[in-house]
This record gives C-alpha cells, sequence and structure tokens, in this order.
C-alpha cells in the first residue's frame, strides 16, 4: 500500500515525534523529493516547521551561491581558463534580495524569498533565517573565513541551536566545517567575489580554508553514537535532529586528535 500523502500537519506531527521544540532555534538541511509527495511541496514543509517552532522560534536554512566565487577554482564543471578574465568582469554583485541559492534545494530557495526572511551578507555562503533570532544570526558575516566564527554558523553555536537533516546525511552537515576552522590544520586559501561597496561592483578577494567536507560521513557516524542524534522519520525521509554546538565540539575534537595522531 501507498503511504499517505504528506501535508502540513502530518509533516508538523512527524518534527515534533522528533522534538523539534517551541521556541528553539533550527539549522535546516533538506532534500524536497526525499519526505515522499507533499501536498503543497516546499511550502507546506517551510510551514509545517513554522508551525513547530512557533513565533518564539527561529529558522534557519543556507542559501550558498557558489557561482560567486573566484572560477578559475571551479570544478563541476570547470570553464576554459581564457574565460575567467571575462567571467571575473561581467559577474553580477552578489544582491542578497536577487541572487538565488544554487544547490541547496528547493525548500532552502523558496525560504530564502518567505516574508520577513533576512540573509546574511556573504557571496559564496550566505544564510537565510526567520525569526526572534533571525537578525542576530544574519548580521556580522565576516567575508574571510565565511563558516568560520564571523559566520551565522558560530551565531546559532551561541544560542544553543539545533541542527535538523531533514532527508540529507551529515555530508550535508554544514556546521561540520565550524569545527574545522576550530581545529586548525587547514589549509588556507584566498578566494574571491563580486561585491558592492559605496554603491560601486568591486572585485575583492578573501581569505578562507579549503573546505573539506570529506570525513564528514565518518564524523557524524561516530557523532550519532554518542546518543545526542535524534533519528526518526519525517515523511519518508530519515531525520536527523541533534544540538549543534555538541556536534561542533565533537568534530573539532575528531579533527584533532585524527590530525595529531601520526600518518599509518
Amino acid at each position: 500500500s501507498s503511504p499517505s500523502p504528506r501535508t502540513r500537519q502530518s509533516l508538523a506531527a512527524d518534527l515534533r515525534t522528533l522534538s523539534v521544540e517551541p521556541g528553539a532555534t533550527v539549522l535546516v538541511h533538506s532534500w524536497l523529493s526525499a519526505l515522499g509527495w507533499v501536498c503543497g511541496g516546499p511550502v507546506a514543509v517551510i510551514r509545517a516547521l513554522l508551525d513547530v517552532l512557533t513565533p518564539s522560534g527561529t529558522l534557519v536554512m543556507p542559501a550558498h551561491t557558489s557561482g560567486l566565487t573566484d572560477p578559475a577554482a571551479w570544478q563541476n564543471p570547470p570553464i576554459p581558463s581564457a574565460w575567467w578574465r571575462t567571467v571575473r568582469d561581467a559577474m553580477p554583485a552578489f544582491d542578497p534580495r536577487l541572487m538565488p541559492s544554487t544547490g541547496m534545494g528547493r525548500i532552502a530557495e523558496l525560504f530564502r524569498t518567505w516574508p520577513g526572511s533576512l540573509r546574511s551578507f556573504h557571496p559564496a555562503v550566505s544564510f537565510s533565517a526567520l525569526g526572534p533570532q533571525a537578525a542576530i544570526i544574519t548580521s556580522g558575516h565576516t567575508l574571510d573565513f565565511g563558516l568560520g566564527d564571523g559566520s551565522p554558523l558560530a551565531r546559532i553555536y551561541d544560542l544553543d541551536g539545533f541542527v535538523l537533516l531533514l532527508g540529507v546525511g551529515h555530508t550535508n552537515n554544514t556546521s561540520f566545517h565550524l569545527a574545522e576552522y576550530r581545529a586548525g590544520g587547514a589549509k588556507q586559501i584566498t578566494q574571491g567575489a563580486p561585491i558592492e561597496e559605496d554603491g560601486v561592483r568591486v572585485w575583492k578577494t578573501y581569505r578562507d580554508v579549503d573546505w573539506n567536507d570529506e570525513p564528514f560521513p565518518e564524523i557524524g557516524a561516530a557523532f550519532d553514537e554518542t546518543r545526542l542524534t535524534r533519528i526518526d522519520k519525517v515523511g519518508s525521509a530519515e531525520t536527523r535532529l541533534f544540538p549543534q554546538r555538541a556536534a561542533v565540539d565533537f568534530a573539532t575534537r575528531w579533527l584533532r586528535d585524527r590530525d595529531a595522531s601520526p600518518a599509518p
């Protein structure tokens, strides 16, 4: 027998079963297709999340824009090196109101445009947030080290927020990147993007680390063993809910221990 259609009400009930609490701050990474057939699509999913969090809670999602980076570093697909200068010169400056997110899924892209949602100012790794803590989370996002201590991830950490992996695994757990910065040892790189300064478009270079999400599934599996992760179905999607601070601290220790151990 086929499962019944997923609705705003049924998804909210599943989220409550998972212990998403009213008033919480929750960073959501999502994949709509994993939920099954949803009546109302991404609109129903966001309404369900907001229903459960209530107006006292704060919802956060990534709004990353991988296209607003230096084309010299593009891998999939790369572009001819003869194009790099043209692309750098012509790339539109980051505009938080207009620039769609890339690769974040349909739920996150709709949430970016949701009435009242705020977006942090970073040309590559911005976040959208809605709720009482949204301004604190999205303001002051530093250009350098965009997923580090000057990022919305660190503000969610300060606020004792949660991460909800809705139909995606720990590979998509961006908060582990915050641990990469804190553990030290990550390779530093120079990145570039077009932004507006005093009404003028400028190509701005900035410092970051060469992010590596390769160990994330292994770190995530080890963290799930701590019993701090609640795992249940939301619709048809295997979903994880856990305290972000505990996950970041765990990943920071894991990466430090890995770097401290002698190579085999």
